[in-house]
């Protein structure tokens, strides 16, 4: 995933952040004053799957929501797509979707 991550958004350099491979980084500003920098994709190894973290927003909603049809055998909550096995999804989607969240900046404000 690692491979496919820096051939399709090779801009975003990578970096370790809380204990997960980052790719890329934004500065972020709530309301409330709470500010701080953050990665645009981001990788992370759990026991049962593979979490591949996308910040990047499409108006109101993250963009790995907009991938749900798409990648049917992942789980995806609003910015984190869980695979369990690689040949679950298809790697072009995948693909698409990490060119997509390179090209997107992420909503700095919240």
């Amino acid at each position: 995933m690692h491979e496919l991550i820096r051939r399709e958004a090779p801009e975003l350099a990578p970096y370790v952040q809380s204990g997960m491979l980052g790719y890329g980084s934004y500065h972020y500003r709530y309301d409330s004053g709470r500010e701080g920098d953050w990665f645009v994709v981001g990788l992370a190894g759990r026991k049962a799957y593979v979490s591949l973290y996308v910040s990047a927003t499409v108006g109101d909603r993250y963009l790995a929501e907009t991938y749900r049809d798409r990648l049917p055998k992942a789980d995806i909550g609003r910015s984190c797509v869980r695979i369990k096995r690689l040949s679950d999804v298809n790697l072009d989607t995948v693909a698409a979707l990490i060119r997509e969240a390179a090209q997107t900046r992420p909503d700095s404000s919240a």
